[in-house]
């Protein structure tokens, strides 16, 4: 899971915006034909989460979180963890299908700051890792309840351009979202990491040396590979009566299952778990 200090948060606070470009079930009077469309909105957020100590780790700890997400003029922008996507095709809204097409930038804190764990620990921190990257996706409104859900399929890359894995990760994703009310949104989300050698090698391998300070066993990954899987729910209720726009309260979960050479690194198979959770509730306020 590309979960850092900040992604579940994030995640959970993110959903709102998947409303943004549709109005919710009972749609409101027609506007006047002079009426301009209302094409930006934008939502931002604060909350709490609890994460991973570590991926891979088997405790998790409080922390903080913030999200920006929206539309500008008919571009869509998102953050998913600590990463900014940017779509560079615009979306004018409503029924039918919408095409992204978008730039990524973003860090990657994974064992950057203090971890619990002594014999991890004793590996050493890493650098934080800066990431570029693009993504394309296709979306469709109006798929099964009513024309205001929602369904897009995504695949994001991401290179490490600050030399701290060398690598690189490739996520496909899915998400379905839809609104049951003005007041009530609902999504589900699945996702996979695909890693180069490098990333394995840097957050999951364990050298010599590293294993006499640490006393975990030798370990290393020669090649690339589906590192996890992630299943999410997450839901928004508004506060102001109406999703589109004032105060929401968001929260979510998120389970995720390490696989193959990554589940049986030492870091996760002998001091950690395969099996990862993540939480966040957090206040959100779209304009």
């Amino acid at each position: 899971m590309t979960l850092s200090l900040t992604a579940a948060a994030a995640m959970a606070l993110a959903t709102p915006a998947l409303a943004q470009t549709s109005e919710p079930n009972t749609a409101p009077a027609t506007p006047a034909p002079d009426a301009p469309a209302d094409t930006s909105r934008v939502t931002v957020g604060i909350g709490v989460a609890t994460l991973p100590d570590y991926e891979g780790a088997d405790s998790n700890s409080i922390t903080p979180g913030a999200v920006a997400i929206g539309k500008v003029k008919g571009f869509d922008f998102f953050t998913r963890g600590t990463q900014l996507y940017v779509n560079l095709i615009p979306n004018a809204g409503g029924v039918g299908i919408n095409y992204e097409l978008g730039v990524i930038g973003g860090v990657r804190l994974d064992r950057t700051n203090r971890v619990d764990n002594a014999q991890v620990r004793a590996l050493g921190k890493l650098d934080t890792a800066y990431e570029l990257g693009g993504y394309v996706g296709i979306g469709k409104t109006g798929v099964i309840t009513s024309d205001y859900d929602t369904v897009t399929a995504r695949v994001a890359f991401v290179h490490d351009v600050s030399g701290a894995y060398d690598s690189y990760v490739i996520t496909p994703q899915l998400n379905y979202t839809t609104p049951l009310s003005y007041t009530t949104l609902v999504s589900l989300g699945a996702s996979a990491d695909y890693v180069g050698k490098g990333y394995g090698r840097t957050y999951f391998g364990v050298t010599p040396i590293g294993a006499l300070s640490s006393g975990l066993r030798v370990y290393d990954i020669d090649d690339s590979g589906f590192k996890r899987v992630n299943l999410s729910f997450f839901a928004l209720q508004s506060l102001s009566g109406d999703l589109r726009r004032g105060f929401g309260v968001g929260a979510g979960v998120l389970y995720g299952k390490m696989l193959g050479k990554y589940k049986d690194s030492p870091i996760v198979s002998d001091v950690g778990d395969a099996d990862q959770w993540a939480g966040a509730v957090g206040l959100t306020y779209t304009f």
